[in-house]
């Protein structure tokens, strides 16, 4: 990774280079953050560990511009962890492996950690150093950003003294943020009664892999296939036909990662096994067919395996299996308000077998309330015919987009003077912190920015190395501008 730090801009490719070294998924990222602490420390700032484990990190304003608004630069400290099923991997001790591919940085068969480490990595750059003009500055690191928003959830008034918050989460240089997506997590608990497996039956995984997956919200009006779903559309059609029995059902990682890979173990009568392989083979080709342009890897494998002592009988796997086919997933709904962008989706993100149950981990967003609280009940009827259960937790509030925001205006003409040309303001369909950090800031005046990151929440995630130069060159122009408080 050592080249990373050659790259334009410096600093924070350096930076960037060492939070790579240091494991930080969600909910295990205390090693980068002491590292964060030690190193501020040093360097003499004032630094603030809260009571969930946000940092807060100040600076005084360089010469000359004390006099101007305290802006905090906000990033989030974890990264999504995943991998693809042949990679070696152990994201709570192993270094991300990034490289770099033309003008792009990966990562070897893993998650890059580019969200939000590229912002966080911008933050700390400009924390240490000496040349960057900029008023009285702030950083705010979250924890857990990705798989709940503890952090965001836990910053309280009086934490912060910034008027203005430049958010560094958004993945599409050229585009400037000022709402997002609200969202809730959907957990379907669905009971299962077990028997004793038939003596005259082979067993199989069936396995969905290769497809892209990605960002659950970023991602999720692309018509990407959903490892879980096109499982149950496969047995939905042939479970009846082939007498299969299911042993178990696991698919994706994350609720807010669309799944990959998915696999059912189910046993087959022995007179039936040829039908099963043609059956598989058929789906495979019409689902290739279908998803040619978006899924160009996706397959479909049998492997024997060991009989299981136990499968689900069948009244519960006839309810699981009409359940999870008949789940809403993806786009709900388009927004009228601003073109182009997803309003309502629904992500059927994991599916795990527990001893007496099956879990099915969905991911709601939505830039309205009502959005939202619509596709909760479509749940809620869903979970009543199928005597299932289903909790809602974790809900988390949209940004609302605010049209005359003056820090908006302020890094749209900036952008337009050093690159001569008209940004694009937007609204994006992801959970960026703003929206919680409203609550207890509510006169704060937000922007988000960033490089152009594409597929976060997968392996194939990638950073552009000449927007990143864009996105740094931006932050400093925009830090320089900002107005004298009055």
């Amino acid at each position: 990774m050592s080249a990373l730090s050659s790259l334009y801009p410096q600093p924070l490719w350096q930076w960037f280079s060492q939070i790579c070294a240091i494991p930080h998924p969600s909910k295990h990222e205390q090693a980068l953050s002491l590292h964060i602490q030690h190193w501020a420390r040093d360097k003499g700032l004032t630094v603030v560990e809260d009571k969930v484990g946000n940092l807060i990190i100040k600076k005084p304003a360089t010469p000359g511009f004390e006099n101007r608004k305290v802006v905090v630069i906000q990033a989030h400290l974890d990264m999504v962890p995943q991998k693809n099923a042949d990679k070696n991997h152990d994201f709570t001790s192993d270094p991300i492996e990034a490289y770099i591919d033309g003008d792009w940085v990966k990562a070897r068969g893993t998650t890059l950690g580019a969200d939000n480490g590229i912002g966080m990595a911008s933050a700390l750059a400009i924390l240490g150093s000496d040349e960057i003009k900029h008023g009285p500055l702030e950083v705010l690191l979250t924890i857990d950003e990705e798989a709940g928003m503890t952090g965001a959830f836990g910053v309280e008034p009086g934490m912060l003294d910034a008027e203005i918050l430049i958010n560094t989460d958004s993945e599409q240089e050229g585009e400037i943020y000022m709402g997002c997506a609200g969202g809730v997590d959907a957990e379907f608990t669905v009971p299962v009664v077990w028997q004793a497996a038939s003596d005259a039956v082979t067993t199989f995984d069936l396995s969905v892999t290769g497809l892209k997956g990605g960002h659950s919200g970023v991602n999720i009006h692309l018509g990407r296939g959903n490892a879980n779903k096109l499982l149950a559309r496969f047995l939905a059609d042939n479970a009846t036909e082939l007498e299969l029995a299911i042993a178990s059902f696991s698919g994706g990682s994350l609720r807010n990662a669309i799944p990959r890979e998915a696999t059912v173990t189910l046993t087959v009568p022995s007179e039936k096994l040829t039908r099963l392989q043609q059956a598989v083979a058929q789906f495979e080709a019409l689902l290739q067919f279908e998803l040619a342009a978006v899924e160009p890897a996706l397959k479909l494998s049998l492997a024997e395996v060991v009989t299981p002592a136990q499968v689900l009988t069948a009244a519960t796997q006839t309810t699981l299996i009409h359940l999870l086919n008949v789940s809403p997933n993806g786009v709900m709904r388009m927004s009228d308000e601003v073109e182009g962008v997803t309003e309502t989706s629904l992500n059927m993100g994991v599916i795990s077998t527990k001893t007496n149950s099956i879990q099915v981990l969905c991911l709601i967003r939505s830039l309205i309330d009502s959005g939202r609280e619509q596709v909760e009940s479509m749940l809620s009827s869903l979970a009543l015919l199928a005597g299932a259960e289903v909790k809602f937790s974790g809900a988390y509030p949209g940004w609302k987009p605010n049209p005359d925001s003056p820090v908006m205006a302020i890094v749209r003409d900036t952008y337009q003077d050093i690159y001569n040309k008209e940004p694009v303001i937007m609204v994006i369909h992801a959970g960026l912190e703003c929206g919680l950090f409203k609550e207890p800031y509510p006169d704060m005046d937000m922007v988000s920015i960033g490089p152009t990151i594409r597929f976060p929440h997968g392996p194939d995630e990638m950073v552009n190395i000449t927007t990143v130069g864009q996105y740094w060159e931006l932050l400093l122009a925009v830090l320089e501008r900002i107005p004298e408080r009055a």
